[in-house]
């Protein structure tokens, strides 16, 4: 962890032992009482944690903090519902990269049975984005929704900005040749086997460009850390 991260209600309490948090700061950091860690408010402002007593179940910790975070990049990101395991590598790598908007949306070529995952479930979800902000040494969290359609999704889209879609098959130019990308930005990637015929004709309908990474077949989060990587150069985030 480059920021061990708590959430607004966790910080007037004690943090048990048992917590990965915790263990980070005793086993890993080997903090002792007195010293002080990097420590971010979800969310909020970043500061300084003071360990201020180890006890036999919990540590009792002080907060200094600073200035609130800049906003996040105006970047969404639309996702065809992956496996579980490809989501939780682009919740926590996109939020790396500091996005504004995750939505995961059901598609025709998606397996729907990826929706009863306990990553979407049980809420296990915020748990890889809180990570990929730790490691970003970031407090900011993107919005994240999950399971309503692409039309849906797209409805409640901010109506100016640029609208790019990523398609291997019917994709006129490459990203990385495409001259101005205006923010806010919305970046489309469709399940593993692709966008429907019906799905590219609902993306041209509504304004997105459809663009390609090159000749070569990506996995789904590769793909998006690279489009991502390209669009903020672009928008001046990089």
């Amino acid at each position: 962890m480059n920021l061990i991260l708590f959430e607004p209600a966790e910080i007037a309490a004690p943090l048990p032992r048992r917590d990965p948090r915790a263990v980070h700061l005793l086993d890993v950091l080997r903090r002792h009482e007195g010293d002080t860690f990097d420590a971010g408010l979800v969310n909020g402002p970043r500061g300084r944690g003071t360990l201020v007593a180890i006890g036999t179940h919990a540590l009792t910790l002080r907060f200094d903090w600073g200035a609130p975070p800049p906003p996040p990049d105006p970047i969404a990101l639309i996702v065809g519902l992956p496996r579980p395991q490809t989501a939780r590598d682009i919740l926590r790598d996109a939020t790396t990269l500091g996005i504004a908007a995750l939505h995961f949306v059901t598609t025709e070529k998606g397996d729907p049975n990826y929706a009863d995952s306990a990553l979407w479930t049980r809420g296990e979800w915020r748990r890889h984005l809180i990570a990929g902000a730790a490691q970003a040494f970031c407090t900011r969290l993107p919005e994240v929704t999950h399971g309503r359609t692409l039309a849906d999704t797209i409805t409640a889209l901010p109506p100016a900005g640029t609208r790019l879609a990523l398609d291997n098959y019917e994709s006129p130019a490459s990203l990385s040749h495409v001259k101005s990308i205006a923010p806010p930005v919305t970046l489309a990637l469709g399940p593993e086997r692709g966008w429907s015929a019906a799905e590219r004709e609902l993306l041209r309908a509504q304004q997105f460009a459809f663009v390609h990474l090159g000749p070569r077949v990506l996995r789904t989060e590769t793909a998006i850390v690279a489009a991502l990587t390209l669009v903020k150069a672009q928008v001046g985030s990089l």
